[in-house]
């Protein structure tokens, strides 16, 4: 039997979002809500802690909050730590795919060698756990060596330490080019690239400028019997349409099928689903896309 999921959307509404991780409940800012909160006052109230950015990035009652907590979301093991830009460690709308991911490579389980993932901009790792926990050998890649770190504590807390993971802190695209320059090819790559990131020796990286660029050197990347591309999105202005148009284009002529749309925030069941960015995934001919 699955354990229960330790993540909710309790409410949302007045440009806010009250979300339960574990014992845990904050109210932090979204501004996707545009809405009025279902919730009486009473319950946003009784939150543990809130974040604004109104006066600078600040949280209220931070005391309140634990220095780190363990929560299960998506069936991972998740260490959860409340940063200074109001970021916990993970983000509960790509809960869908990981499972997504895990479903796509179940299915290649018949391959004579295991899949060999690529997951770019990689965060805490809830993608690398699912990609692994569903047998991938899996190349972690994301610039801040803080975050790589922290990825690696949830691959233990997991039982996925010693998997066959490449924990790697580089700048994307330096990276992309020498993993091509060394004929190395993968079979699934994922990738949630920022609105702004920078490297480790200061590269900058932009979404409208670079992601095209990023999406051609994934093309290359890809084996010869490629399994899925999923890229996702919290830009705004990056819609579904938008990234199945990029993917689109980056796939042109590999076949097999592409679809998109919203990540959500969902949980209690008077709360509105609460739309967290866009996705487009590719995937290989043949087979459901479920």
């Amino acid at each position: 039997m699955n354990e229960p999921d330790d993540y909710e959307l309790v409410d949302s509404g007045g440009g806010r979002k009250l979300e339960r991780f574990g014992a845990v409940t904050l109210d932090r800012p979204c501004a996707q809500a545009v809405w009025r909160p279902r919730r009486p006052a009473a319950v946003w109230a009784a939150a543990d802690a809130s974040f604004d950015r109104e006066q600078g990035n600040r949280w209220r009652r931070r005391e309140r909050l634990p220095a780190q907590w363990v929560v299960r979301i998506g069936g991972l093991r998740l260490k959860l730590s409340a940063t200074d830009f109001g970021h916990l460690g993970v983000f509960p709308e790509q809960r869908e795919a990981w499972s997504w991911i895990e479903g796509r490579l179940a299915r290649a389980r018949s391959r004579a060698a295991a899949p060999r993932v690529l997951n770019l901009f990689a965060y805490s790792g809830g993608a690398t756990l699912a990609a692994a926990r569903a047998g991938a050998e899996v190349c972690h890649l994301d610039a801040s060596r803080g975050m790589v770190a922290w990825a690696r504590e949830n691959a233990a807390l997991n039982g996925l330490e010693k998997h066959p993971i490449r924990w790697i802190a580089e700048d994307c695209h330096k990276f992309l080019h020498r993993e091509i320059r060394r004929g190395r090819r993968y079979d699934a790559v994922i990738l949630d690239p920022p609105t702004f990131g920078r490297g480790q020796s200061g590269e900058l990286y932009k979404i409208e400028s670079d992601l095209p660029e990023t999406l051609e050197l994934c093309r290359t990347l890809l084996s010869g019997a490629p399994i899925f591309v999923l890229l996702s999105a919290h830009t705004p202005g990056f819609s579904p349409i938008v990234l199945e148009n990029l993917l689109g284009q980056a796939m042109t002529g590999a076949g097999g099928g592409i679809e998109s749309g919203e990540m959500l925030l969902t949980g209690a069941p008077e709360a509105l689903p609460l739309p967290s960015g866009a996705y487009a995934r590719w995937f290989c001919a043949g087979g459901s896309n479920q």
